[in-house]
């Protein structure tokens, strides 16, 4: 544990110098533009940070969960939006795990190198929402190929990337008591360069403008021909691949909220120990200190939540339960610090050249991605306690 912790201190503090040269001013102008933050993005590649969990035999720093965590909190407490960056590093879990051998040996090296990018994971429609055994986006056998035909929402990061995972139906969904609903999805990795060279009317990009800077987007696949080698693992076991990597994305998205929550807690006081009124400074009154100090307890404990869940998934172990409970704790708690700093701030809280206003935006995001905060309750509820499903 001790080293570890050694580790830890020695990535956070990497991680810390490389946000340095991204200040608030930064941030401010890539959300007011609406600006993909391709300079942040490159230089934390060429750190090899987005590559920690790529193993060292592809040229990845071979780290853990755990760490993999550390750097995506840093850039949220930093003040830093780390949806940019996230993708890179949970969604290549797919195919390092479930991918062969000549798919991983062709992408996940350049991916370390940082010469692919694969941050887009195609797999929400509008009709099916969380239910996404009930998507019903096609991909048709053609001779050495398979045709993609259908809609896909919040696909963020698509035009940023090189690679792009999506989730097709190639079989009925099976019907009845007893059945494996999940039957019928493949998975495809798909290579978006021979896609926009070769077909480029067959994918359809509609930009979709969010309340925060998140480069997100409505897909239309207009029968798009891919190879039979771009199937992750079997066909029809897509949707276990996919399952595969959500503790991981909660964790993480769980380590962003706790960033989050640190930078509110931290601005709060700052503002609280040099705002006067009254001639003396607001952070004296109880009714600033203890909203603040209450925020802090409960990002406090959700941080520990969070190293326990990312400590049983870098052992191999079961973690549904401690990955989702991770991410509802964070979300909360950031979203507890983000109104107590925005009451401290007042009417100052508003105006964006405070920052509050742009973090209170972005974090409210992790009560509802990547999983609802009442689905992990459901979730909790019928899977750890044994209470009746609901749904």
């Amino acid at each position: 544990m001790h080293t570890l912790t050694a580790g830890l201190d020695q990535l956070r503090e990497q991680t810390r110098l490389l946000c340095a040269g991204f200040p608030d001013a930064y941030w401010r102008e890539t959300d007011r533009n609406r600006r993909y933050p391709q300079e942040f993005v490159d230089t934390l590649t060429e750190a090899g940070l987005l590559s920690a969990l790529i193993p060292t035999e592809y040229g990845g720093l071979g780290l853990g969960l755990t760490e993999a965590s550390v750097i995506m909190e840093e850039i949220n407490k930093s003040g830093g939006h780390s949806a940019a960056c996230h993708a890179q590093m949970y969604t290549m879990g797919a195919l390092l795990r479930h991918g062969n051998a000549a798919q991983k040996n062709e992408y996940l090296p350049q991916i370390a190198a940082g010469s692919l990018r694969l941050q887009a994971f195609s797999i929400t429609e509008d009709k099916a929402g969380s239910d996404t055994t009930s998507i019903e986006t096609a991909a048709v056998r053609d001779g050495d190929d398979f045709i993609i035909t259908g809609h896909k929402s919040w696909t963020s990061r698509i035009e940023e990337s090189d690679l792009l995972f999506v989730l097709a139906r190639t079989s009925e969904k099976p019907e009845g008591k007893g059945t494996d609903k999940t039957h019928g999805l493949t998975l495809f990795l798909v290579d978006l360069r021979q896609v926009r060279t070769e077909q480029p009317e067959t994918l359809e990009v509609v930009k979709v403008r969010t309340m925060f800077n998140y480069a997100t987007n409505q897909i239309h696949y207009h029968g798009m021909r891919v190879p039979a080698s771009a199937v992750i693992g079997e066909v029809g076991k897509g949707f276990r691949y996919v399952i595969d990597g959500w503790n991981a994305e909660r964790i993480l998205l769980a380590s962003e909220a706790i960033g989050d929550g640190y930078w509110f807690t931290t601005r709060g006081v700052e503002y609280a120990n040099s705002r006067e009124v009254f001639g003396r400074k607001i952070g004296s009154n109880q009714g600033v200190q203890f909203p603040i100090t209450d925020a802090y307890m409960k990002v406090r404990a959700a941080d520990m939540m969070r190293y326990e869940a990312a400590r049983l998934f870098d052992a191999g172990e079961p973690c549904g339960a401690e990955a989702n409970m991770a991410k509802h704790l964070a979300s909360e708690a950031s979203w507890a610090a983000a109104n107590a700093c925005l009451d401290t701030h007042g009417g100052y809280g508003f105006v964006d050249e405070y920052d509050v206003e742009r973090k209170f935006r972005e974090t409210r995001m992790f009560q509802v991605a990547p999983v609802n905060n009442n689905m992990i309750k459901s979730f909790v509820a019928t899977k750890v306690l044994g209470l009746p499903r609901s749904y």
